[in-house]
């Protein structure tokens, strides 16, 4: 299911705009990542997406459809929000509070029935949860709190998932078990939007990223061409550095600040950033090699959907599966422009189960007729 927002303008304040005619688009199976500093309107954003605080200009529509529109059932059934954690006085226990999560699919005044409580106990399984299912949510930490909240918003079975912060009050562990999760469901076809404080969880995960800044300016695009040096130093007046960290299967993205910076020095990157558009951010060219290791024939279609999409970088590919371990191995050989080969590099790497490792030849590459002079 595709979510969209068009003209979407809000204030608190007239003139003094939390955003404005802000316009992006998140299609079935992707995960969206949400930026910006505090007081940009990360969580305002969120709440307008979802019709909780109604838009002063624009829209947010469901598969074209105005969400505004649409009976709050209906909308419900097909989206779920998971606000921040907050300490609560609930008598309800973990699974009580999950089985909330279905009450989209019951009718008024209709009692759960087994299949509900198997759906609760399912989520709960799926998020490493099941040993809290008869604890009091009142009795629980934050950080088990909001997973709590996560089961029940998946309990509803939604085509969108949009979580606020879902990371902020959890350990390594936890924070590892809801990113892997968003990962697994957009792989089977859900939409995900996730409001974060860590930039390189976006750059590990997300398809997408919306850098919201104060004063109702933004930046939307591809992930790894929106979360960069010059966006980050603007929105959050840091300098930071973004480096690659080698484990055994992937190459991770890393974001580290190193140095704030005055508001007028952030502000001298404003044409850096405006110049940055689509291809014209890193033209490049490179010749590199990609390996890709997956562990399912699911994930092998994604990957050749993918080679599909970017076939002008492909000179050679071999591929072979290796049945006797289930898996799915391609070597591949591409030329063109390095913001492009990147880019791919990117969407392989954010899928879950899949290896991938890329090598980029040393030196510049020209070709002969340039060489010659006979390239116009």
């Amino acid at each position: 299911m595709k979510l969209s927002v068009e003209k979407g303008s809000f204030y608190y304040k007239k003139n003094v705009p939390i955003f404005e005619n802000i316009n992006f688009e998140v299609k079935e199976g992707e995960i969206l990542a949400i930026l910006g500093p505090n007081g940009a309107g990360k969580t305002t954003m969120l709440r307008c997406i979802t019709g909780m605080l109604k838009w002063k200009d624009g829209k947010s529509l469901l598969d074209g459809e105005d969400i505004a529109s649409m009976a709050p059932r209906k909308l419900w059934s097909k989206m779920a929000y998971v606000p921040q954690a907050k300490s609560v006085s609930s008598a309800y226990t973990a699974l009580e509070m999950v089985l909330l999560g279905r009450s989209s699919h019951l009718n008024v005044f209709e009692a759960p029935k087994q299949a509900d409580v198997e759906k609760a106990l399912e989520v709960l399984d799926f998020l490493g949860m099941r040993a809290l299912a008869e604890k009091k949510c009142s009795e629980v930490s934050g950080g088990e709190l909001q997973m709590i909240l996560i089961a029940r918003a998946l309990a509803a079975d939604p085509k969108v998932l949009i979580l606020d912060e879902p990371e902020s009050n959890l350990d390594f562990k936890n924070q590892l078990v809801v990113l892997d999760a968003m990962s697994n469901l957009a792989a089977k076809g859900m939409t995900c939007i996730f409001n974060t404080h860590y930039p390189a969880h976006a750059l590990q995960r997300a398809q997408k990223s919306l850098i919201l800044s104060k004063g109702g300016e933004y930046v939307f695009g591809d992930t790894i061409s929106v979360v960069t040096k010059e966006n980050i130093r603007k929105a959050f007046g840091v300098d930071a550095v973004i480096g690659e960290i080698e484990t055994p299967g992937n190459m991770l993205k890393n974001v580290v600040p190193v140095n704030i910076v005055s508001d007028a020095e952030a502000l001298k990157t404003t044409e850096t950033i405006e110049a940055s558009d689509g291809d014209a951010w890193n033209p490049k060219r490179c010749i590199a090699a990609i390996t890709i290791i997956a562990n399912s024939n699911e994930m092998a279609d994604k990957i050749n959907a993918l080679l599909h999409e970017y076939n002008e970088l492909l000179i050679g590919r071999m591929g072979m599966p290796y049945r006797e371990c289930g898996l799915y191995i391609i070597n591949m050989t591409l030329d063109g422009q390095e913001s492009k080969i990147l880019e791919l590099s990117h969407k392989l790497n954010i899928l879950p189960g899949v290896s991938v490792k890329a090598t980029f030849a040393k030196g510049d590459f020209v070709t002969e007729p340039e060489k010659e002079g006979k390239v116009e």
